[in-house]
């Protein structure tokens, strides 16, 4: 078996980090069994290494080894492309298929982002991590396979299956040797190592002279959080390569690919089962959830009080939003006639019904305006756009995962990038 240095030069990790050692020393240490791996760890910090290292120092080790991105195989597709299917078992199958886990047999299948996976074939994983045993799609004849399993994922679990997202039992098989690859805001030493490492590969491969960081430029990097980890820093690291022609670097150059104003205050938007960087950056993320929500609930009550002040019918009860009830002074829980209407009319997507609706009380909205701050109003919504901005952006322009950081749903996403004209991230 090799030792951690030579795993590190072999694979081309880079780091001393106590973090990043024991988990390539429990690599070592599972690899020789067939027991299932679980390696979890955000989005950059070189997950993939990780399954090589294990099947390339277990006994599988000349048979097959096939990474699957289990988020990048649309739903309808995907049990098809794990399990394989027979000829017209759907629109479009002209032949039987085998499946990667037909074609890896007595080898290794990596599932990265495993979380991804549908329900349905979360039930198919776990049958074949339990017997080996799976079903083509479109057929009745139940085949065996030898493979060992090992899956990735940069979501939190335990909350995944609290959520109703992922299947318990085949959380508990899959973890049945846990590695955890610690982000780079954790590895302050290794960043540097990192920049060194990334500028003389990228000095061979375009034929410069490689570039390097001055005290200043030193400082800089090791203050920012990388939101993006080592894959972030490499990219930078190649922008830097290419178009600067000054090889130091230093705290102004490196400005332009790391804003000062983000330097160790950047907030890096995470769904709620990855570690948030710091008290202050969680801190600040729930100030811009309660200035939209806050923004939300001016806007409702001036509704309501129109509502009251156009004699509207009583409203009825809902638990979403609130009202101030005159005749008991109390707070009670409800949602006006008119905003009924408008979630209507969005669920439908009727634009046309929705300006008219937006149009009924315009008279009463201007007078209230001239009461309401403007200053005030138009923070909330900056805030509120600089935190959908931030939350697409991490994602990648996922939509579906940018609306679960922010606690809405997609459609209500939807409306406000169209409210604040960013449809086309």
């Amino acid at each position: 078996m090799l030792d951690i240095q030579s795993v590190k030069q072999r694979y081309g990790i880079i780091g001393n980090s106590p973090q990043l050692k024991r988990a390539i020393e429990i690599a070592l240490q599972v690899a020789p069994t067939d027991l299932t791996v679980l390696i979890t760890g955000e989005s950059g910090v070189g997950k993939e290494n990780f399954p090589k290292i294990i099947h390339q120092n277990s006994a599988r080790k000349h048979a097959s080894y096939v990474a699957v991105n289990c988020g990048a195989i649309p739903e309808g597709t995907i049990d098809s492309e794990l399990f394989g299917h027979e000829k017209g078992s759907f629109t479009g199958a002209t032949d039987a298929r085998k499946g990667y886990f037909e074609q890896v047999g007595g080898g290794t299948i990596f599932l990265d982002e495993v979380a991804e996976l549908p329900l349905g074939t979360q039930v198919k994983l776990l049958r074949v991590l339990e017997s080996g045993e799976y079903l083509r799609v479109g057929s009745s004849k139940v085949q065996t396979v030898d493979v060992r399993v090992i899956a990735a994922t940069n979501v939190n679990m335990t909350e995944a299956v609290s959520r109703g997202k992922f299947r318990e039992d085949l959380y508990y098989r899959l973890n049945t040797v846990p590695i955890s690859i610690p982000p780079l805001r954790e590895r302050k030493d290794d960043i540097l190592l990192l920049f060194k490492k990334f500028a003389i590969d990228f000095s061979e491969r375009y034929h410069m002279p490689a570039v390097e960081l001055n005290e200043s430029g030193k400082a800089m990097l090791l203050k920012y959080s990388f939101p993006g980890n080592v894959r972030q820093l490499k990219n930078i690291v190649e922008q830097i390569s290419i178009i600067e022609q000054e090889r130091v670097i230093n705290s102004t150059i490196l400005a332009n690919y790391i804003p000062e104003n983000e330097i160790n205050t950047l907030p890096v938007l995470k769904s709620s089962h990855h570690s948030l960087s710091g008290d202050m950056t969680f801190e600040r993320e729930l100030i811009f959830k309660f200035l939209a929500e806050m923004q939300k609930d001016i806007t409702e009550l001036k509704r309501q009080f129109a509502d009251l002040t156009h004699g509207q019918p009583p409203l009825r009860s809902d638990k979403n939003t609130f009202l101030f009830d005159p005749t008991s002074a109390t707070v009670l829980p409800s949602k006006s006639y008119k905003q009924e209407h408008i979630e209507e009319a969005e669920y439908l997507n009727h634009d046309a019904d929705l300006e008219d609706i937006t149009d009924f009380d315009e008279d009463f909205d201007e007078d209230f305006d001239k009461n309401t701050s403007a200053e005030d109003i138009f923070s909330i919504q900056e805030k509120e756009k600089e935190l959908i901005l931030k939350s697409i952006r991490k994602n990648n322009g996922k939509r579906k995962k940018a609306a679960q950081d922010l606690g809405i749903s997609e459609r209500t996403l939807y409306r406000k990038l169209k409210r604040y004209g960013l449809e086309d991230l």
